[in-house]
């Protein structure tokens, strides 16, 4: 009996233990997201100080090539007859000597196709690809790459609106570096009339355009953006192109080609106006297919991650697992915290949801934040009457981030988990807000 009273004992012991753990644990989660602000603050101030000051007006003179190889502009479209003639008209107006655009029909319901048909006959360098069953984004870009023969491949959507300047601003760097694998573009929101498409259009300032400075300046990037990316044919090849069976076919891309030593570069200049989702549910369902993409890509490369010769994807890669962990540890803070109000006496260690003192920190720190990045980005919002004026509607950002952020990530993981492999990633019903800019 002794010897049992004993074994209970040390179990209740062990057993504070881990919840005294715990509690320092999510204590210490509230320092994630302001150590992340002031790494990517740094790095995009490094990135602008490099890359940005003292460049030209962006809509001045164009970078002047040593040589202009083939492009071929891709525009994989599911069910997108409302927009694509937006699209094709941007894509046909590229200041550039040399390229085509391959349309992709991925079996829509629409009118897409008999829209694509009749722009072919009046559009110069294009042609249509008809896919008779869904087959996805991925398995469009792929049939797109493998019939042409131009060297580089950009890929847009099929909503995309492709600045003229973009192509050769994105050129340039695969003609500069034979190391370059695949270039990013600057994603700019065109739908601007609810709150949350200007929530948006300060993130994808605040957060997105000021990680991808960041990540460039440590040396290597997520993802290139999957509304506007520009690629090496031979890269492509290499890496066996696109998986069709993942979901962000952008994020397995990019994994891809650095795992294989290819360069992904960021160029702030290559601009493309883009719809986003302007409700919960549409926003929701996009982060949570982000985050699930995101995380099939980590579980499916984390070996070849770990070998030597990619050290230089380690910290980009913890940093993805610490974020994981992050939104667990805050899921849980926020339960305790609900039981902690509903049973005080008998759940005593439940953490505070926002520290006093430092909520006010971490509030300070986003508006420096969004601060730095506006500034940095406005030279690319000139002609849409800058950012200045959605500094106040960004404020609401972090409310959003963490509640939208957290819950994404947690069923993303969840659904990564249980995905099969090798089951194809087809299209699905996209949000696209109200589009009025």
């Amino acid at each position: 009996m002794t010897m049992l009273l004993e074994l209970l004992g040390g179990g209740l012991d062990l057993a504070r233990g881990a919840a005294h753990q715990l509690l320092t644990a999510m204590r210490l989660m509230f320092y994630y997201p302001l150590v992340m602000a002031y790494v990517w603050m740094i790095g995009a101030i490094v990135f602008y100080i490099r890359h940005e000051r003292g460049r030209p007006d962006i809509y001045g003179p164009l970078p002047v090539l040593a040589r202009t190889p083939s492009v071929a502009i891709v525009i994989p479209c599911h069910n997108e007859g409302d927009n694509v003639r937006d699209a094709i008209a941007f894509a046909a107006r590229q200041n550039y000597p040399d390229f085509e655009i391959i349309a992709i029909n991925d079996a829509s319901r629409d009118d897409t196709l008999a829209i694509l048909t009749d722009l072919a006959t009046r559009t110069p360098r294009m042609r249509v690809v008809n896919l008779a069953t869904n087959q996805g984004k991925a398995m469009g870009l792929r049939i797109a790459a493998m019939l042409s023969d131009a060297e580089i491949i950009i890929g847009i959507d099929g909503d995309s609106l492709l600045s003229p300047e973009a192509t050769t601003w994105m050129v340039r760097h695969f003609v500069a570096d034979a190391s370059v694998g695949a270039v990013t573009g600057n994603p700019r929101v065109r739908n601007r009339t609810t709150l949350l498409g200007r929530i948006q259009v300060g993130e994808f300032s605040a957060i997105v355009g000021m990680i991808k400075r960041a990540q460039q300046a440590y040396g290597r990037i997520f993802t290139v953006s999957g509304v506007i990316a520009a690629f090496r044919r031979s890269a492509l090849a290499q890496v066996d192109y696109w998986s069709t069976d993942m979901v962000t076919e952008d994020i397995d891309i990019s994994w891809k080609l650095q795992l294989s030593g290819w360069r992904v570069r960021f160029e702030p200049n290559a601009l493309c106006w883009v719809l986003m989702p302007e409700s919960i549910k549409g926003l929701w369902k996009q982060r949570a297919r982000w985050a699930q993409g995101g995380a099939e890509v980590m579980l499916r490369y984390t070996p070849q991650i770990l070998r030597w010769q990619s050290r230089r994807l380690w910290l980009l890669w913890a940093e993805y697992w610490i974020s994981v962990v992050w939104s667990y540890l805050l899921a849980l803070a926020l339960v305790a915290a609900v039981v902690h109000i509903i049973e005080p006496d008998r759940f005593g260690w439940a953490v505070d949801v926002m520290p006093r003192w430092f909520g006010v920190l971490l509030s300070m720190t986003c508006l420096l934040q969004f601060g730095i990045s506006l500034f940095i980005d406005s030279r690319y919002e000139a002609r849409a009457g800058g950012l200045g004026r959605y500094y106040f509607w960004i404020i609401w950002y972090p409310i959003a981030y963490w509640a939208i952020g957290v819950s994404t990530n947690l069923v993303g993981v969840a659904r990564a988990l249980r995905r099969k492999r090798g089951v194809p990633a087809v299209w699905g019903a996209s949000d696209r807000g109200l589009q009025a800019t």
